[in-house]
C-alpha cells in the first residue's frame, strides 16, 4: 500500500513543500483598516506557471494555519499557495489525503482521450457505482476539463489535439477531489462516538492530481529526466501502452483498424517502460515501490482474437468495491497475450523492478476513430476504463477491496 501522504507535494508543480513555510496570497479586497493591496505581476508565478497577470501580493508566515494577516494591508486571507510555484492550493490541502497519479506513455497511446473518458466515467456511471463523487478541486481544473477535454470529445465528437511537451510552463495538472464514504464504528478505542449510530458514514476526501505528459517526453531517458519531474513525486503511475506498436499485436488487429504510425525505438512499449524504470531506479536504487498500472489501450481492435472464456470478454463487476479476483484474472490474461504480441520483455522488466504492478486492457472510445479524427457514429462506449485508477485507489486504501 502506498502511504497516504498529506500535504507533502504540491499537486501542481510536484515539489516537496511539507518542510517549508506556509505561504498565503492577499485577497486584494479592502481591509478593515481601509487599505487595499494593488495587484502586480508575481515573478515566481510567471516563471513557474507562465501566468503574467496582476495578482495580490504573496507572503510567508512562520506557522501553518488556516488564515493569515497580510503584512501590507492588514486584511485576513485564507488563500494558501504553494511556496515554490505560487499557484493557489485546493481547499483543505494538507488536511485531506493527496495522491499524485501520473499518466505516461508513448506518442499515440491515447493518454488524453483515456483521461477524459476516465474522469467522465468517474463523474457519472462509476461514481454512482462506488457511491462516490469526483469534481475539479479548483476553478482552472473545472474550466479546462469542461472546455478543453469534455466539450471536444463528448459534445463535438472530435479527438483531442496532441499534448504539448512538459517544457511548456502553461501546462498545469488537472486536480480533482474524490469524495467517498467510510463507515464509522460505534466505538473507537473505547469511548462512544457522538457522530451518529452504528453504521453511520463520514465523507472522505482525497485529491487526485493528473499530469498529462506528452509522448515526446518519453522518447529518451534524457528528455524524460528533463521534462517529467512529476514521475519521481508520483504516488502511482499509469503507464499507457499501445499494443498495436508491437509487431505481434499489429498483425492481429481487426480489419479496418487505424494503425498508429510505426514509431522508432523510443515508441516501442518495452522501451517506454524501460525508460521510466531507469529514471525511477536512479532516484531510489532498489526495487520500485510505487504501484504501476500497465494499461494496454485500444483493446477493442484485438478482442476478436480472444477465446470465448477470456476474462477480457466478460463484463466487469459493478460493485461498491474493487474486485480483486476479476482484476487478477485480467492481469493473468494480459500476461498470456504478451507472448503472442511479442512483448514478453515488458513482463520481465515489470516483474524484476516493481514490487506492485498490474496489467489492464482498456478501450476509451470502444472502437477506432474515423479517418478524419472523429468519434464513431455509435458514440463513446468505454471498455474497462476505470479499472486501472480504481486499482490505484485500492492500493492507496481509498476504496475497499474484495
Amino acid at each position: 500500500m502506498s502511504p497516504n501522504r498529506t500535504g507533502h507535494h504540491c499537486p501542481y508543480c510536484y515539489e516537496e513543500i511539507s518542510g517549508q513555510q506556509a505561504w498565503f496570497r492577499c485577497t486584494g479586497r479592502m481591509s478593515p483598516s481601509g487599505k487595499r493591496c494593488p495587484g502586480k505581476v508575481d515573478p515566481v508565478l510567471r516563471d513557474q506557471a507562465g501566468f503574467s497577470g496582476a495578482v495580490p501580493p504573496a507572503f510567508a508566515v512562520d506557522h501553518h494555519r488556516n488564515t493569515a494577516t497580510c503584512p501590507e494591508c492588514g486584511g485576513k486571507t485564507g488563500i494558501t499557495i504553494c511556496p515554490v510555484c505560487r499557484r493557489r492550493l485546493p481547499v483543505h490541502f494538507g488536511r485531506v489525503g493527496s495522491q499524485l497519479i501520473v499518466p505516461v506513455g508513448a506518442k499515440e497511446a491515447g493518454k488524453s482521450v483515456f483521461m477524459t473518458v476516465l474522469v467522465h466515467e468517474l463523474m457519472h456511471r462509476a461514481g454512482q457505482q462506488l457511491n462516490a463523487a469526483i469534481a475539479g478541486a479548483d476553478d482552472e481544473t473545472r474550466q479546462r476539463f469542461a472546455q478543453e477535454y469534455e466539450k471536444p470529445l463528448y459534445r463535438e465528437s472530435r479527438l483531442l489535439p496532441s499534448t504539448t511537451t512538459a517544457g511548456d510552463r502553461s501546462r498545469t495538472p488537472l486536480v480533482f477531489r474524490f469524495t467517498s464514504e467510510r463507515r464509522l464504528p460505534r466505538f473507537l478505542n473505547g469511548p462512544l462516538l457522538q457522530a451518529g449510530p452504528l453504521g453511520s458514514r463520514d465523507p472522505r476526501h482525497t485529491l487526485l492530481s493528473f499530469f498529462d505528459t506528452a509522448g515526446e517526453d518519453l522518447r529518451s531517458q534524457q528528455s524524460t529526466e528533463r521534462n517529467v519531474h512529476s514521475l519521481t513525486a508520483a504516488d502511482g503511475i499509469l503507464l499507457l501502452l499501445d499494443p498495436l506498436q508491437m509487431r505481434g499485436a499489429r498483425e492481429l488487429a481487426a480489419p479496418g483498424t487505424r494503425l498508429p504510425t510505426p514509431g522508432g525505438t523510443g515508441d516501442d512499449p518495452a522501451n517506454v517502460l524501460e525508460i521510466v524504470t531507469d529514471l525511477l531506479l536512479a532516484r531510489q536504487g532498489d526495487r520500485i515501490g510505487k504501484p504501476l498500472a500497465i494499461v494496454f489501450t485500444k483493446m477493442d481492435t484485438l478482442l476478436h482474437t480472444l477465446k470465448a472464456t477470456s476474462p477480457l470478454l466478460q463484463s466487469p463487476p459493478r460493485e461498491r468495491f474493487f474486485d480483486e479476483r476479476d482484476s487478477l484474472a485480467v492481469h493473468t490474461e494480459i500476461q498470456r497475450l504478451l507472448a503472442r504480441w511479442e512483448g514478453t520483455r515488458i513482463d520481465q522488466i515489470a516483474r524484476l523492478n516493481y514490487r506492485t504492478y498490474r496489467y489492464f486492457g482498456v478501450s476509451a472510445l470502444g472502437e477506432s476513430p474515423t479517418e478524419d479524427n472523429r468519434v464513431s457514429a455509435r458514440g463513446i462506449r468505454p471498455y474497462r476504463v476505470t479499472g486501472p485508477v480504481l486499482w490505484l485507489l485500492a492500493q492507496f486504501g481509498i476504496i475497499q477491496v474484495k
